[in-house]
């Protein structure tokens, strides 16, 4: 079994609706970045709570040559973290203490290196300002990028963003994604994150999988599973890409997609 993410036959959604149904994809790739992307209501944010375990799913999921499927909870929370789009609310810790409590989760023994690490995080994401701030006193931008850190920390071998960038400037955005990028390849993970901005899946992602009611449209490279004929299909608008003047590819809407089309 090959090393990365394979769904097989895998169908998850709530009692009375299936939101994904039958879904088989060949491999999201370990040490890349791997986005979610489709309209509102397509399923991304079910899939990954299922990914998770947190919704229930029928199917195999293998994760680096196991099942995670036939797991027990516990043994799968320790390979599979997932970042939900807002924390829980109500929490009054420190954020240097949400995060050694994430690191104690994940096994890790709390010293002096280990704080040292947590800090170092920090600073990687440029909050190490914030150490001995209350989580009930962030922004939810702020609260996001501790959420990332508190699932970085915990180094899983699955890491399931949805929408991490939903909070966050612009700067912040860009921040993140290249930092998202860099821990991916070097700890050598599979990482998917649920996205809507798609100039941000071409500039940042390896991979893409994109889906339209809870089916796959296309999966693969991003610059071949955007194109005009997806954008037209999926969303339901006239679009075209071109390269900016560093080459890198934009998405450019013109309009509607006529009705034939969608």
């Amino acid at each position: 079994m090959s090393q990365g993410l394979t769904l097989k036959h895998f169908t998850t959604g709530y009692p009375k609706r299936k939101v994904i149904e039958d879904l088989n994809v060949a491999l999201l790739p370990r040490g890349k970045i791997t986005v979610l992307l489709g309209p509102n209501g397509c399923g991304k944010s079910t899939l990954l709570r299922a990914l998770a375990g947190l919704n229930k799913g029928q199917g195999e999921l293998w994760l680096n040559g196991e099942e995670l499927m036939q797991q027990p909870f516990a043994r799968r929370a320790q390979r599979v973290v997932y970042l939900p789009q807002s924390l829980p609310a109500g929490v009054h810790l420190h954020v240097l203490e949400s995060i050694i409590v994430a690191q104690r989760a994940s096994g890790g023994l709390h010293n002096a290196a280990s704080e040292a690490e947590v800090m170092y995080l920090l600073e990687q994401l440029g909050i190490s300002h914030l150490a001995m701030r209350y989580l009930d006193q962030l922004s939810g931008g702020q609260k996001q990028l501790v959420g990332l850190a508190q699932s970085l920390i915990r180094r899983p071998e699955l890491l399931l963003l949805d929408e991490p960038l939903s909070a966050l400037d612009l700067n912040y955005q860009f921040h993140v994604m290249d930092l998202v990028r860099r821990e991916t390849a070097q700890r050598n993970i599979v990482t998917v994150v649920v996205v809507h901005d798609i100039n941000i899946a071409l500039r940042h992602a390896h991979h893409a999988l994109m889906l339209k009611e809870g089916a796959p449209i296309a999966d693969g490279a991003p610059d071949k599973v955007i194109t005009p004929e997806t954008l037209a299909q999926v969303y339901g608008v006239r679009g075209r890409i071109e390269r900016c003047s560093q080459g890198m590819p934009q998405v450019m809407i013109d309009g509607l997609a006529d009705s034939a089309l969608v």
